[in-house]
């Protein structure tokens, strides 16, 4: 008598019964209604937080309170006393206004007026004009038919007309032989110091932001020699720019990228005065770029080995560094070590680097990191 095969796992489902003389193929089994529904649940689930996520992202959430003005109070008139001087300035420069206001956010007097183009001059301090930009940002004003962005102008210290974030557009100006200019002129001095972080209209790179830093440390040392570094941590962003500056103005081919993780985790605002902390970080530029010299060496040494990778620097500025492996605490803004004893570790390191333990995996790594960076 042949017997029947029933095969009957809990949770997995069920086979039909079939002779087991007959069977000769794999066993077939049925989803159960439990497992289908579960997985439809779950899709369903995920669906909706997918849903959900798409929904939020790209959202900004308002303020939870309003501030600023409102409009009654942002219209100033032509000959009210807080912006007198600035319509004089206007005025004896050749310019004309067009009108004031109080700006929506802070306040403060603002006054909108045509300019001749040859009285308004970039600040000392900012970046070097990049002609190839200039060019293209005149070709394509003209194109458009229309300046549209009034340059942001002050009135400098020798009582000349600044503007701090404008340079390109006054070059382009110039290439279109503009006689007027737009500009949006401010009485606070003070701004011509606190642009960078506004100034979108070309992107700086780190040598661009480094040398306007020091630019404006250097102008300012002039004005308050014997105010603190530390004052103006808002203006310089961020205290590796100062000392990288320094290190551009020496030599504008540094490669202050390789560096700047490493000065980002040592380097710190000063307490002490302007000129004073100046004095100090010149001898810190002078020490990176001894270091930097030995990082070359290195690096030439191993290309005669057969490195040919383009990480090197990253490679071998990270084996000096000797900071590498601190990770700060959430909140925590005091450096692992003092600048100046980080340097002289990392000269020790550079000076007894062993080109022998370097391998083509530990270039690899440094690659994957660096795409993930990127």
């Amino acid at each position: 008598m042949k017997r029947s095969l029933k095969l009957s796992l809990p949770g997995e489902g069920r086979v039909s019964r079939k002779p087991a003389a007959l069977y000769a193929g794999p066993i077939k089994v049925e989803p159960c209604r439990f497992m289908a529904a579960a997985k439809a649940k779950t899709k369903t689930a995920r669906t909706r937080k997918t849903s959900k996520l798409k929904r939020t992202r790209g959202r900004l959430a308002p303020g939870a309170t309003a501030r600023g003005l409102d409009a009654a109070q942002v219209a100033i008139p032509m000959d009210s006393a807080e912006i007198a001087d600035v319509v004089a300035l206007v005025r004896s420069a050749g310019g004309a206004t067009i009108g004031a206001y109080r700006d929506p956010l802070g306040g403060r007097p603002l006054v909108l007026a045509s300019l001749p183009l040859s009285a308004v001059q970039p600040t000392p301090f900012q970046r070097d004009l990049s002609p190839t930009h200039a060019k293209r940002l005149a070709l394509k004003i003209d194109e458009a038919a229309v300046f549209l962005d009034p340059l942001i102008v002050v009135r400098g210290e020798d009582g000349r007309l600044w503007t701090p974030n404008g340079r390109h557009r006054l070059a382009a100006g110039k290439v279109l032989g503009l006689k007027q200019i737009t500009a949006l002129i401010s009485p606070d001095e003070t701004l011509a110091y606190r642009i960078l972080a506004l100034n979108t209209e070309k992107a700086h790179n780190l040598r661009d932001r480094s040398l306007e830093v020091i630019r404006m440390a250097r102008s300012l040392a002039k004005r308050h020699g014997t105010s603190k570094e530390a004052q103006y941590s808002a203006e310089f962003e961020s205290a590796e720019l100062v000392t990288l500056g320094v290190v551009y103005e020496k030599s504008s081919r540094f490669a202050g990228g390789a560096y700047s993780s490493f000065l980002k985790k040592v380097d710190r605002f000063s307490e002490r005065t302007l000129a004073a902390s100046l004095r100090e970080r010149e001898g810190y530029a002078s020490r990176l770029l001894q270091i930097d010299a030995q990082a070359k060496k290195i690096i030439d040494t191993l290309q005669k080995r057969g490195f040919k990778s383009p990480y090197l620097r990253s490679y071998v500025v990270a084996r000096i560094n000797p900071v590498r492996f601190h990770k700060s605490k959430k909140g925590d803004t005091k450096p692992p070590m003092p600048l100046a004893q980080a340097l002289t570790r990392m000269a020790a390191a550079a000076k007894n680097f062993k080109v022998e333990s370097v391998s083509s995996k530990d270039l690899a790594w440094v690659a994957v990191g660096a795409g993930a960076q990127e």
